[in-house]
């Protein structure tokens, strides 16, 4: 069973371009439901490989949830939650070549797949995750920043008394509204940066600063739909936490397959 994506899109829909650099299409919100058909067509191709990569990542976040709390640092709980959906594209690389190959119509196994992950440490993907992990530390230092500026009278030793602090108290709330401001800002950076640039450095012999460039040219062509594709990846990705992180065996594959594809929507495909 393979996947379909449409071709690429009319000459008329690319935005101007310098030579060498990728063209980016316009995307509407039915390129993202084909997307997501696409992806969920990918899973059911593959379930348990596809399963795997959901698998491994929950239980990874199952490890570092209960690390922070056999460290007594309750505090970061919640920028930990928060911050668990931005790395799911390093997650979701086999997910990637997983749907490439399936396109193409390729066979593969086990080995196939986690051998080109291993890889990608060699390529630019390396850097990326600097860029992904730098973003991440920001994120972490600024919420401890604030969290000892304007909760510095409060006491909690344990996730109780901090959730009781943070959502039941003047202190909590002006606490949430910054953080969610300085978050929110962030999280923006960081999906605009690697939407589309890390299946592209999976596909394309590209430096990653000309990804992360032609990322962002795709998120300024089509803000209004890649902020809903944002929202899709972060309510999907939150709700899925609940469950004790079991909801992202399955959807973690399904946006991964999806996200492929919409790279492929978003960026004309390279010569040859």
């Amino acid at each position: 069973m393979t996947s379909k994506t449409a071709g690429s899109k009319p000459q008329g829909n690319l935005t101007p371009q310098q030579p060498g650099r990728p063209a980016v299409n316009k995307v509407t919100a039915n390129d993202i439901a084909e997307a997501l058909k696409a992806g969920f067509s990918d899973f059911l191709a593959r379930p348990v490989m596809s399963g795997f990569f959901g698998l491994f990542y929950a239980l990874f976040g199952i490890l570092f949830v209960w690390v922070l709390f056999w460290l007594g640092e309750v505090w970061m709980v919640i920028p930990a939650a928060i911050a668990f959906p931005l790395v799911a594209p390093f997650a979701a690389a086999g997910l990637y070549e997983m749907s490439r190959r399936l396109q193409k119509g390729e066979s593969f196994g086990w080995s196939d797949i986690l051998s080109v992950m291993a890889r990608q440490r060699k390529r630019e993907m390396g850097w990326m995750a600097f860029v992904t992990l730098f973003i991440l530390w920001v994120w972490f230092y600024q919420f401890r920043t604030v969290l000892v500026i304007v909760l510095q009278n409060a006491s909690f030793s344990d996730l109780d008394g901090f959730v009781n602090t943070v959502f039941f108290t003047s202190e909590g709330w002006t606490f949430l509204a910054i953080g969610t401001c300085v978050g929110a800002f962030l999280s923006a950076v960081l999906f605009s940066l690697t939407v589309v640039a890390m299946p592209m450095l999976l596909d394309r012999d590209i430096d990653f600063i000309s990804a992360m460039l032609t990322s962002l040219r795709v998120v300024q062509e089509n803000p209004a739909v890649m902020l809903g594709w944002a929202a899709i990846i972060t309510v999907t990705m939150l709700l899925s936490l609940v469950p004790a992180f079991l909801g992202l065996i399955f959807t973690l594959p399904i946006l991964g397959h999806t996200t492929w594809h919409l790279y492929q929507r978003a960026v004309t495909p390279a010569e040859g």
